[in-house]
């Protein structure tokens, strides 16, 4: 029984190193997108810690989120606030969806968890954000210029809390539903391999 449990870590430990390595290079592979200021960038790095939590559990997901913003803040523009924000938005995602996942495994149960996680991401995005990311943003571009960036797209927005909650609290949300629908599309696949287990 020992062995059993001790091999069971081992594969976990392995797979969670390999999903955070990918998770570290979808990071890197960032892109801007129609109708949101220049400066924020959707990836999918979220989707490896995603079906992390989903095939071993919540808090191997946690650690797949961990792993990529350790890896990343290396390369940091914002001295690690960045990364810190990440990984906390990247834990309100993923940890809630496992946890749902975990106690209700189905399909629909996934989904549930999913849409749980990617609302409390997209939430507390507004504020870490507000509170914490883009003061330090405005030490390298002025704040006004921020604001400036959302008014281009949405000439009515009058705050940063505005901008927040109208460009990216929809936007977290919409991404992580990406995650989502391809996790949904591979998981299945995926999961007896990621488990160890035979089909």
């Amino acid at each position: 029984m020992k062995r059993k449990s001790s091999d069971n870590l081992v594969r976990n430990l392995v797979v969670t190193a390999m999903l955070g390595a990918v998770a570290s290079v979808l990071m890197f592979l960032s892109f801007a997108v129609p109708l949101m200021p220049s400066f924020i960038k959707l990836d999918f790095s979220e989707l490896p810690a995603l079906i992390a939590s989903f095939a071993l559990g919540p808090l191997w997901g946690a650690a797949v989120c961990l792993i990529k913003n350790a890896v990343n803040v290396f390369f940091s523009t914002t001295g690690g606030v960045g990364e810190l924000s990440n990984f906390i938005l990247g834990c309100l995602f993923v940890v809630p969806a496992g946890w749902f996942y975990k106690r209700h495994k189905t399909r629909g149960g996934a989904l549930t968890g999913a849409l749980l996680g990617a609302a409390c991401m997209a939430g507390f995005s507004v504020v870490t954000n507000y509170y914490v990311v883009y003061p330090i943003y405005a030490q390298f571009m002025p704040m006004q210029a921020i604001l400036a960036a959302y008014q281009a797209i949405l000439p009515k927005v009058e705050s940063l809390w505005q901008a927040l909650v109208i460009f990216n609290m929809p936007f977290t949300f919409l991404k992580g539903m990406c995650s989502v629908a391809i996790c949904f599309l591979i998981y299945k696949p995926l999961s007896p391999i990621l488990r160890g287990k035979r089909r």
